[in-house]
């Protein structure tokens, strides 16, 4: 029978709320200090270290089902503010053009948001995933700033050139992708003190602290999962 987990749920969820709030944010590129970056730049990088957490401690397999579950969430966003834009107002409403100017391009954004964060995430998920056996369980920081730091990469590039292409000058576009990399990388390696407080905790909570030795890391493939095997020392 498979596992049941006190905070799985919990952390599933907070990882769609991050994806979706980061999705309507984007549509406000917004300055602070030397950077330059859309809006939900500012909680973005929440979801990779969320994604970390998953695969940390509950397993790519368990992760790549909450990642599919943030794809179709973004999804079904995107396609319910085209339908709503698409209605024609009631006669006394006279906010349709700020409707339009605020969320008329999220579907653009959401679609850059689901290809980037998809390719991203699998990513940051696989090579944690495959750190984690390389360094039998040590050293937590090398798998989640080394897994981000090709995730992100990945992720910034693929969505500023998808979202903003054509919409803002080439110039801002490089400006986007180097002050979007930076700002969300430099968050993580920010936030690692409190990773690995959380990962731990977990771990203690859920008696988990699963290693991938097994693991069919095909995106596609929803595999029945079975016990971890931890390296011996």
């Amino acid at each position: 029978m498979s596992k049941s987990y006190k905070h799985l749920d919990a952390i599933a969820t907070l990882f769609v709320t991050v994806l979706l709030i980061s999705n309507i944010t984007s549509t406000k590129i917004v300055s602070l200090g030397w950077f330059t970056f859309d809006g939900g730049t500012l909680i973005f990088p929440l979801s990779y270290i969320f994604g970390d957490i998953l695969t940390e401690v509950y397993g790519y397999s368990r992760s790549r089902k909450v990642i599919w579950l943030g794809f179709f969430c973004a999804f079904l966003m995107a396609v319910t503010f085209s339908l709503v834009g698409a209605l024609p107002p009631a006669a006394d409403w006279k906010y349709q053009e700020a409707y339009h100017q605020i969320l008329g391009s999220t579907p653009r954004i959401v679609a850059a948001s689901l290809i980037a964060y998809w390719i991203g995430e699998f990513s940051n998920s696989f090579i944690l995933a495959k750190l984690k056996i390389l360094t039998r369980g040590k050293w937590l920081w090398t798998r989640t700033i080394g897994s981000t730091l090709v995730g992100q990469v990945l992720d910034t590039a693929i969505f500023i050139l998808i979202a903003f292409l054509g919409i803002v000058p080439s110039s801002i576009i490089w400006v986007l992708i180097a002050s979007n990399y930076l700002f969300k990388c430099g968050i993580e390696i920010l936030f690692t003190p409190m990773t690995y407080w959380i990962t731990n905790w977990l771990k203690r909570q859920e008696q988990e602290d699963y290693y991938d030795t097994n693991t069919n890391f095909n995106p596609f493939r929803f595999s029945k999962l079975t016990s971890y095997t931890k390296p011996s020392e």
